[in-house]
């Protein structure tokens, strides 16, 4: 704002430009494809705003004064910045309408995701550009975080596990998802020198068995809290740990501290290396699936490409 709060209007500036570039008033008026009695009050109007005179009329051709010849190069300046910072927000505006950004918990992200990204990518068209999916951006992190991110609308999917019996925040008059794969909690412990189960639910041992357990952030631990809630309740188990993160609690069960409901998609190698064991038969684990979230409002275009090949 000017002397008076006076807004300054954009055009002033360019006009100006153009009466210091040609030094007449009816060759700039020209120029800028405008009546010259407009282009004279728009001359007058940023000088009222500056606060003092910027063009010697006395002079012929109309020349700059010491103000003008001050204002020019910052003009230019101001000019020049605004041009590259509206380039720069339609480039950005550009990029966002083809970037996609997940949510996805730690577990999915390192294990799930990869794969079945690389599986949706070859049913997409290839693009003008030669792509077939544009930039990608990864929230990683607990389940309830992973709520917030899509809440607050800073991600188009989640990508987690869920199950049937066990509600989100995700309220399904905003948000819809679909099963992308299946999983399972299998009850694993470390192993012995002699190659059996460290910890073994089907003994009969007398103390209470140690368990490693998900933090209240954890969609994984949300799910074992529900379904299994009668096992847990009945004195067979004691917590000894608990995390967010599957990773870390498939670390502590492999250094022997307790049993651990682990993904199968987790652990699928250690299991064939023997660096896990089940704890139990199979009648202990819990079937879940691997859900994509998006929300019911329209998205972007490649956002909605993405989800035509999922939801097919």
């Amino acid at each position: 704002m000017g002397p008076g709060n006076r807004p300054l209007d954009l055009d002033w500036l360019e006009d100006f430009l153009a009466l210091a570039e040609s030094g007449n008033f009816s060759r700039a008026a020209q120029a800028r494809n405008i009546a010259q009695p407009a282009f004279s009050r728009h001359i007058k109007s940023l000088e009222e705003w500056v606060g003092v005179d910027l063009f010697d009329r006395t002079s012929h051709p109309v020349s700059l004064t010491a103000a003008g010849h001050k204002l020019r190069p910052e003009i230019e300046d101001t000019l020049h910045r605004l041009e590259t910072a509206r380039h720069g927000a339609c480039v950005a505006h550009e990029q966002a309408a083809i970037s996609l950004q997940f949510a996805a918990t730690h577990a999915l992200s390192l294990t799930f995701f990869p794969t079945w990204l690389s599986g949706i990518e070859a049913k997409l068209p290839v693009t003008r550009e030669g792509r077939k999916m544009g930039p990608i951006q990864m929230v990683s992190d607990s389940f309830a975080a992973c709520e917030d991110v899509m809440l607050q609308r800073r991600a188009q999917f989640l990508l987690c596990h869920g199950h049937p019996e066990v509600a989100n925040r995700l309220d399904e008059t905003q948000f819809v998802f679909a099963k992308v794969g299946e999983d399972r909690l299998l009850p694993v412990t470390a192993v012995t020198a002699h190659g059996s189960p460290v910890h073994s639910i089907n003994s009969n041992a007398k103390n209470p068995l140690p368990v490693l357990v998900y933090g209240q952030a954890s969609g994984i631990g949300q799910i074992m809290r529900s379904v299994m809630k009668a096992a847990f309740d009945d004195g067979k188990f004691t917590t000894v740990f608990t995390a967010h993160h599957a990773v870390l609690l498939k670390t502590m069960a492999m250094e022997g501290r307790g049993i651990a409901w682990l993904p199968e998609s987790l652990i699928a190698p250690d299991l064939e290396a023997k660096r896990l064991v089940l704890a139990a038969d199979l009648t202990w684990c819990v079937p879940i699936e691997v859900r994509l979230f998006r929300p019911r409002a329209a998205l972007s275009d490649a956002a909605e490409a993405l989800w035509d090949r999922v939801a097919t």
